[in-house]
């Protein structure tokens, strides 16, 4: 077992016997960032409390059985390797999760735990695709295939919603209670959105249930805020260096983090604001979208135009002073500029922190993972800002830019010709749409924006944005990614 493996005094120590927990919460997207963060803050409440039932079953319904198995292997141990900006580090190990699972194809032993009257939340990390909606309109994709499929097969889901939407049907069956629903997706209103797709999916299956998780089901907001580069493997090699053992569940992470959370559950919740950096409170919404706009927005930029310049992590984006410079010119004027909070914010210093720990050489957070799933974030974390600015008569310069990174990124080709791996659920539309007009920029920034998809109406056919994201594109096209940000510096 990995805890007797890890006795390291550089790990700080483990205060409870893992064994002894049960598990009251089911997670579903049992990857990095849950590992680094939720199941972390898990893991310290149930230190600090002694609250052994709220252990976690996290499974995986697409892919990440080599991950699993290798969890397993370890007691669903592993450790948190947190790198501080000055170099430093602390290492955690993390036993909350007391089960993990891989339902590639036959999700009924996920569905059982889920209907067992000992989950009192279930809790998701699907990315923003996972939620079938409509970009757009906010309506769910009854023509996606998982959708279809889950319909036909509601006995044996191959989706998170359809999954979540058998399992409260079979607990309404038996008179058990309902488990809250909790997003933690970086993603804005993610406990309205979870809430929208799964009722959704229950209307297109039995009206009656969906009227039943209407009036009974929490569906709670949460802001959740940590950088998590995927693992490399430079970082597994650099963990068992420090450590002397293998870990192959090991993650390394920033020292930051944040978990806001509304306060709003079925069937109680674990004492996570007993932990250094989560709180509990009545709404949400604008601790994410600061976050979403400023940290987000900014990480956006740095991705597409640093990818395109040939920085692979975002610390070397910010090894290049005018990144830094259109950085914090776009955090300052373009998304704090848009932001109201519910208490006088600080958001120069907030800025700044964030220059800080993106900076942070011991975080090897890659563009292109960044960049990834673009046609989900281009309106959360850019589109309402830019809808504000334009209402207000005031610049967007960096946000145009970035835009126009995103359409350069999703052509598939890089400035030398090399080919861009995108993943994307809209590739394959994205690379069709650049491939048109390839000699008329301007037709083909009109093409990208009439996706409606991503863009909507409004803002498409507003003479301004259009004006404004050409002029970038075009910038991009005849100087590249490098010099349109050095020649966007010098004009703020």
């Amino acid at each position: 077992m990995i805890n007797k493996q890890y006795s390291s005094d550089k790990i700080v120590a483990n205060s409870y016997d893992a064994s002894e927990l049960s598990a009251g919460i089911v997670h579903i997207g049992l990857g990095a960032f849950h590992r680094a963060h939720q199941a972390l803050y898990t893991h310290e409440a149930i230190s600090a409390t002694g609250e052994f039932h709220w252990g976690i079953c996290a499974a995986n319904i697409f892919g990440g059985q080599e991950l699993v198995a290798d969890l397993q292997s370890q007691d669903n141990a592993y450790t948190v390797t947190e790198m501080n900006p000055d170099g430093s580090r602390t290492v955690k190990l993390a036993t909350a999760i007391r089960q993990s699972l891989a339902v590639e194809d036959d999700r009924r032993p996920l569905l059982e735990i889920m209907g067992a009257d000992t989950t009192r939340i279930v809790s998701l990390t699907i990315t923003e695709k996972g939620y079938c909606l409509n970009p757009a309109t906010g309506r769910l994709m009854l023509d996606n295939a998982l959708i279809a499929h889950d319909l036909a097969n509601p006995q044996n889901p191959k989706s998170a919603l359809g999954l979540i939407v058998t399992a409260l049907d079979q607990r309404r069956a038996k008179g058990i209670a309902p488990f809250t629903v909790l997003s933690c997706d970086n993603v804005p209103d993610n406990g309205k959105r979870a809430r929208a797709a799964v009722i959704q999916m229950a209307e297109a299956m039995d009206k009656e249930l969906a009227g039943w998780i209407r009036e009974e089901v929490a569906f709670p907001c949460t802001m959740v805020d940590r950088i998590v580069p995927a693992m490399t493997e430079e970082s597994f090699a650099d963990v068992q260096a420090y450590l002397g053992t293998d870990d192959k569940g090991a993650i390394v992470t920033e020292a930051y983090r944040q978990w806001v959370i509304e306060d709003h559950f079925t069937m109680g919740r674990p004492p996570w604001d007993n932990v250094d950096g989560a709180m509990f409170v009545d709404d949400v919404q604008p601790y994410e979208e600061m976050k979403l706009r400023m940290l987000n927005g900014s990480h956006s930029i740095l991705a597409y135009l640093g990818y395109l310049a040939g920085y692979k992590t975002i610390d070397v984006c910010m090894q290049d002073p005018q990144f830094v410079k259109v950085t914090r010119h776009y955090m300052n004027n373009e998304a704090a500029a848009t932001l109201e909070m519910p208490e006088p914010t600080d958001f120069a210093s907030y800025a700044e922190k964030l220059i800080e720990r993106f900076t942070n050489p011991g975080l090897k957070h890659q563009t292109w993972q960044i960049a990834m799933d673009g046609s989900q974030k281009v309106p959360q974390r850019w589109l309402n800002s830019a809808r504000t600015l334009l209402a207000e008569d005031k610049a967007f310069a960096a946000i145009a830019l970035g835009i126009a990174g995103w359409m350069h990124y999703v052509s598939g080709t890089d400035e030398q010709g090399n080919k861009i791996d995108v993943r994307d659920p809209m590739a394959e539309q994205l690379k069709a749409t650049a491939s048109q007009h390839q000699e008329h920029p301007e037709q083909q920034v009109k093409a990208f924006l009439a996706l409606d998809a991503v863009f909507d109406p409004a803002l498409a056919n507003n003479e301004r944005f259009v004006s404004e994201v050409t002029k970038a594109y075009h910038s991009i096209r005849e100087h590249g990614a490098k010099q349109a940000m050095a020649l966007l510096a010098q004009t703020i």
